[in-house]
């Protein structure tokens, strides 16, 4: 077969082998990303990349390639559920910039968040006062959640560095 027939034949069969794998696996494994997630995403796209341009490598290298991938993000996510320890391996712990409208400037450093993205973050959620803003969070994802009323037990922040200290 000529590479371009190569190209288009084996790049409709994975994509398509790509999707059902990844409906198998569940909502996990396209969940928000963390850096778990974007190595097992980045690896997936690797192996598309890979099927679509490379004569050398069968389609059935390729799904057996996109099974093992998924199967080791199933596996362990799996176990991270059960064993804190591999929990913290894989996965990041949320961390505390600011709280009761006071900057936490030593976590800001650490995680190498500026005000302005905080700022940015409060401003999204159309609050406009920073005093005014309970906590604002980093996720293991990257992302910020902003929390504008505190309540009597803070238990959403559980779990996040910072919070203890305060």
């Amino acid at each position: 077969m000529n590479p371009i027939m190569h190209t288009i034949v084996v790049g409709i069969l994975s994509y398509l082998i790509l999707i059902i794998v990844l409906r198998i696996s569940g909502k996990r494994t396209l969940s928000k990303w963390n850096a778990f997630d974007f190595v097992t995403t980045i690896a997936l796209g690797s192996i598309l990349a890979t099927a679509l341009t490379s004569t050398q490598v069968s389609l059935a290298q390729s799904v057996t390639a996109f099974i093992v991938i998924v199967m080791l993000q199933f596996v362990i996510t799996f176990i991270s559920v059960r064993s804190l320890g591999v929990l913290k391996l894989i996965k990041s712990q949320p961390t505390l910039l600011l709280f009761k409208g006071q900057y936490c400037r030593d976590a800001m450093q650490r995680e190498r968040v500026a005000k302005a993205e905080i700022l940015a973050a409060i401003r999204e959620k159309g609050m406009a006062d920073v005093e005014q803003v309970h906590a604002v969070v980093l996720e293991t994802d990257g992302t910020f959640s902003v929390i504008g009323n505190a309540g009597d037990h803070d238990s959403a922040l559980e779990g996040v560095e910072g919070v203890s200290n305060q």
